[in-house]
């Protein structure tokens, strides 16, 4: 394939360029807004977008958004600082995906012979052995 071909595919180079210096942008906010925020916020908050002067954070939970729409007015300041100069933060909770519990693990039945086999075993081995404790938990969760 050519690159005029693949200019074509994925359009013009100038509109490429444009698109990865705004991901680059996002990275940094993203590193700056983890260094400005306390970790438990940090962790839970991902830069979304800059459009302008806004920059739009998304956040796992309502209670967080809360926190974060008022630390906005140090945040602001805080970017001006380091040399971003934002207008404003628009905060959205970003709803994670759904999944479902995972069913819960199967019951397997073992016979009380059987069980009692298993920890006659389990103390015959060495108490430091790993099969000894191995068999010790199995035995423990048949019970």
């Amino acid at each position: 394939m050519s690159a005029s071909s693949i200019d074509n595919f994925l359009g013009s180079g100038d509109t490429l360029a444009r698109l990865q210096a705004h991901a680059g942008r996002l990275l940094r906010l993203q590193q700056q807004l983890g260094e400005l925020l306390p970790d438990y916020l940090a962790d839970a908050c991902r830069v979304a977008n800059l459009k302008g002067e806004d920059l739009v954070i998304h956040v796992e939970s309502a209670g967080l958004a809360v926190k974060l729409r008022q630390a906005v007015p140090s945040l602001l300041a805080d970017f001006a600082r380091a040399g971003v100069i934002l207008r404003d933060i628009k905060v959205k909770v970003a709803v994670g995906e759904y999944r479902p519990a995972p069913p819960p693990p199967p019951h397997r039945h073992v016979s009380d012979s059987t069980r009692s086999g298993l920890d006659h075993l389990a103390a015959s081995l060495p108490a430091d052995s790993p099969l000894a404790m191995a068999l010790k938990r199995f035995v423990k969760r048949a019970g």
